[in-house]
């Protein structure tokens, strides 16, 4: 087994060959990549096979149905390297150019980071994302995935690498560690001079731990506790609909729906409406109910029931990645906007309302990476943004901020050209 310093080293070494591909190269290469992942899906499938039932002890249903793959999603993951193929290559394209009084050309040009690492949970996609974004903008990645995926995510990668080296290429351009305790994300957190840039994506322990340990520089990933709020001017059909999918598409992934805020003018005939739509007929439809967790005058509104409870204070900062839903009724856009100041992770917050003004002071008011005007949280995506799949969502400011795809992975430098001048 090749130790995590046996790796990185590797990796640092890998970085001054893989700026030289062209575009034309790492195209070429990512679309062999995809089609060796479609023609390599059954040793995935049983690979993943065994971490799934590894886990059956230790995740849930939610996170377990997280950690599978199908067929189906295999060629999403197949698409989604496609997909970054297709997109222009960010590298050395000039963002400015200057000429200066005494002769001097000046441009900021866009390169690359270097090493990226990345550390992250059971979701085994993010190896090929990764591994995709990371090699088409022109940076050597060393992955470092979780236990609970560490079959499927090393398949992943021993075929990537595979592609590398059939082309006669550097496999080391995508590295995946081999060992999983605790001790390989700390190496990676503390590889100053072979790592340029940390992306840790998983839930809040992984990343306060990074964000906390690492001497890297660390790019902070989104825990979501992600909110919708229904305003009293709000179509209330359209508001369900958002609801619904925000909260129930995909539960565990950090897109989506945590909180629901709604103003009381609509809280009596909403409400209702709410608790039919994701507990009465999910029931109906053989699928799992939302749990209603409501404060007091939501409680009232509904009454208790099996799945409407009483919140408690920390539901409101909790991201339940399940079934689960926090209700609040505001008095006002204002409260609701102060309640998402205050409770949010900056991630992706949703207002529902046909009113522009109060959608406009939503919009700027609301401090979050991703706000939406009547549209679901789910959305916050690379893929759906156009960035052919996603390293991360970026909740932080500097450096980037969102869905984090070929640019996000860019830093610039200045080349001056001169014909021999000197500074006086």
């Amino acid at each position: 087994m090749k130790t995590t310093q046996d790796i990185l080293i590797a990796a640092k070494q890998a970085a001054s060959d893989l700026i030289l591909l062209s575009a034309q190269e790492k195209n070429a290469i990512l679309l062999q990549m995809a089609d060796d992942i479609e023609n390599h899906a059954e040793e995935i499938l049983q690979a993943n096979a065994m971490d799934v039932a590894a886990a059956q002890e230790k995740l849930g249903a939610v996170m377990i149905d997280r950690l599978r793959l199908d067929e189906k999603r295999i060629a999403a993951m197949a698409q989604g390297i496609r997909d970054v193929a297709a997109l222009p290559d960010p590298i050395g394209v000039v963002l400015e150019e200057t000429l200066l009084p005494n002769g001097l050309r000046v441009t900021k040009t866009r390169v690359p980071l270097g090493v990226i690492g990345i550390i992250y949970e059971s979701r085994p996609n993010v190896t090929s994302d990764a591994g995709a974004l990371c090699f088409k903008s022109g940076n050597v990645c060393v992955l470092r995935g979780g236990k609970d995926a560490f079959r499927t995510s090393f398949a992943l990668g021993d075929i990537m690498r595979n592609t590398l080296k059939n082309a006669d290429l550097n496999e080391n351009f995508i590295n995946v560690v081999e060992d999983t305790s605790r001790q390989s994300a700390t190496d990676l957190m503390t590889a100053v001079g072979y790592v340029d840039a940390l992306i840790p994506r998983g839930g809040a322990g992984l990343i306060r731990a990074c964000v906390e340990n690492a001497k890297v520089p660390c790019i902070e990933t989104g825990t979501g506790i992600c909110h919708v709020y229904v305003d009293e001017f709000a179509d209330l059909k359209k508001a369900l609909d958002i609801v619904h999918n925000a909260k129930t598409s995909r539960p565990s992934v950090c897109n989506a729906e945590e909180v629901c805020l709604i103003h009381e003018k609509v809280a009596q005939t909403f409400l209702p409406l709410l608790k039919e739509k994701l507990c009465d007929e999910r029931i109906k439809q053989n699928l799992q109910p939302v749990q209603l967790r409501c404060d007091e005058n939501s409680l009232r509104i509904l009454g208790d029931s099996p799945f409407v409870t009483q919140a408690a204070t920390t539901d409101f900062d909790t991201e339940f990645l399940d079934y689960i839903l926090a209700v609040k009724i505001v008095q006002t856009a204002e409260e609701a906007i102060a309640h998402i100041g205050a409770h949010s992770t900056k991630h992706s917050d949703c207002i529902v309302s046909e009113n522009a003004e109060v959608c406009n002071r939503f919009a700027l008011r609301t401090d979050s990476a991703a706000v939406y005007i009547n549209a679901s949280t789910r959305f916050t995506d690379g893929g759906e943004f156009g960035k052919g799949c996603e390293i991360g969502i970026s909740t932080q400011k500097l450096h980037a901020r969102g869905p984090m795809g070929l640019e996000e992975l860019c830093s610039y430098k200045y080349i001056i050209k001169g014909q021999g001048q000197v500074r006086g």
